[in-house]
Parts: C-alpha cells; structure tokens; sequence
C-alpha cells in the first residue's frame, strides 16, 4: 500500500468518533450505504443522514461538540461564530478536498450529505447564514 493512502486512511479513523458511540442514530437499514462505496472501493461511505447526524459522527471527532475546536496533536479550528462559513462555497471545498490535517471527505460524503452538514454548521454554533448549499451546489464543485 502506498504511503498517502495510509495516511488518509489513518487521518479519517482519528477524526472519526467510534459510530456506535457517540454518532447519533445508527444507519437505517437498506439505504443503501453498502452500494455506495467510492469508485476506489477503499473507503466506504459515511451512513449518515441530516446535517446534525453527519457532524456528530464525523466532524465533532476534532472540531468538538459545540464546534469549539481543540489543539493538541494537531490544530482543529473552531466553527463557531466563524465568519469564513459566510459563503456557502468556502466550508463545501474544505469538506470536500480538506484542507492542512483534515482530510477531503468528498469519497465518503454524496453530495446531499456535504451540502447537509454544511448547512448545518452555517446555521448552528452561532453561525447564522440563511441561505443554503444545495446537493446540486456540491455536485457543481466536485
């Protein structure tokens, strides 16, 4: 295996909370989460549904319940009160091809999901941006 994959892979499992812990719902059964692995077929996707759902269980391994950010191993930015989130596009990319210790999620997340939890960061954490990211936003950003 090569070094990058390994590394990725290593980030995800680190800034990914244990599903069965603290994540929230656990995945419905049959929506079809198995079927939409990535192309590389080397991560799977994330089961998560709603904005609220995604972040507990994928974003608030690092960025903290309360979106407070942590500093320790590596710096996790806050998002509350964060007004980088102001356009829509900004927090889309960094979901998608990550950014410094955070890894692109753009293989695990379909876009409905990223425009979901990117939504809810904007309109959550004293983030008060009306308007919305669409799935369609998101494809047109891939």
């Amino acid at each position: 295996m090569r070094t990058a994959p390994r590394i990725a892979a290593i980030l995800v499992l680190l800034c990914t909370p244990a599903w069965a812990d603290s994540a929230g719902p656990a995945p419905k059964p049959g929506n079809g989460a198995s079927a939409r692995q990535n192309i590389s077929g080397f991560f799977s996707h994330f089961p998560f549904e709603g904005g609220e759902a995604i972040y507990r269980g994928v974003c608030q391994g690092c960025h903290m319940p309360g979106a407070v950010g942590a500093m320790g191993a590596g710096a996790y930015p806050a998002l509350a009160r964060d007004g980088n989130l102001e356009t829509g596009a900004y927090p889309v990319m960094i979901v998608l091809k990550g950014q410094k210790a955070m890894p692109g999620l753009g293989m695990q997340l379909d876009d409905q999901q990223v425009a979901d939890v990117v939504n809810y960061v904007r309109s959550h954490f004293g983030n008060r941006f009306r308007d919305k990211v669409t799935a369609a936003d998101v494809k047109a950003m891939r």
